[in-house]
């Protein structure tokens, strides 16, 4: 099936991100939110992105005008009842997540693949919330979308392997690299950076270095582009807590017991970036 409407859930920062590699790629997307405040913010959020782009000579003004004419936005989720894709890109939270695939299955076509941007919970779960378990699968993208390569392809107990060659296909036509993981907690991708972050806190909890000490010796002495904290601060420490949670429900190993500090800064409200305090003020 000829791929062409796109339809997208959850207008955070990464469904709006998702929205927008799809618009910029030549698809009609259709990004649906609850909350209108949300698609305003999205809206708003692509055109900055996007005239980012046009300013570093990456994409034309008519490339960029062209883009947003192919978005959609809307507080219903029937305006997704036929589109040919979607991605689901709500809050990290499995029942949520559920409800949304039991809606979007009975409101789309059957042929339809029902894909999760979901960064830890399982994916043959959320098959199992449809009647399509087989066109269900992961489509973990990295953020921020529109500069980030790797998408993350979880395959579901029940994903064919039909499913897999469509998302593979549609990463590619998106300038995206696929990478598959089973459907175990984190995937691949949180399996291993999750850990990294919580260690690096348990290190500032109990006094080993400080944030900046932490992160410059991962910087400077592992070459990584960002030091772990301050990495947890953009990511959003609820976010990490989620899915330290996801991982040590999940597998059952003490290793992946969250910091006590990360749930106590998480509860006191600091959450990084987007609260204005973490590890780091912004």
């Amino acid at each position: 099936m000829r791929i062409n409407r796109i339809g997208v859930v959850g207008a955070g920062t990464m469904g709006n991100g998702i929205a927008q590699v799809f618009a910029q790629a030549g698809y009609d997307v259709r990004l649906v939110d609850a909350a209108a405040g949300a698609l305003d913010r999205a809206r708003a959020t692509i055109e900055k992105s996007l005239g980012k782009l046009v300013g570093k000579g990456r994409l034309s003004g008519t490339e960029r005008d062209e883009a947003l004419g192919r978005l959609s936005t809307g507080t219903n989720l029937d305006a997704l009842a036929d589109v040919e894709y979607v991605v689901e890109a709500i809050i990290e939270h499995a029942d949520a997540k559920r409800e949304i695939f039991a809606r979007l299955d009975q409101l789309t076509r059957p042929d339809v693949v029902l894909s999760s941007n979901t960064s830890s919970i399982s994916i043959t779960s959320l098959g199992a919330a449809t009647n399509r378990p087989d066109r269900v699968l992961g489509m973990h993208f990295m953020n921020p979308v529109p500069l980030m390569s790797l998408v993350e392809l979880i395959r579901g107990q029940a994903t064919s392997a039909q499913t897999m060659m469509t998302a593979t296909e549609l990463c590619i036509r998106l300038n995206k690299t696929a990478v598959e993981a089973a459907d175990y907690p984190g995937f691949i991708a949180n399996r291993v950076l999750m850990p990294m972050i919580n260690e690096a806190i348990f290190a500032v909890m109990e006094g080993v270095g400080t944030p900046e000490a932490v992160d410059t010796v991962m910087k400077l002495g592992m070459n990584h582009p960002m030091g772990p904290l301050t990495l947890a601060d953009f990511i959003g420490l609820d976010v990490c807590l989620a899915i330290m949670n996801v991982l040590h429900e999940g597998l059952g190993d003490p290793k992946y017991r969250p910091c006590p500090l990360l749930r106590r800064m998480v509860a006191a409200g600091q959450l990084g970036r987007k609260s204005g305090q973490g590890f780091y003020r912004y």
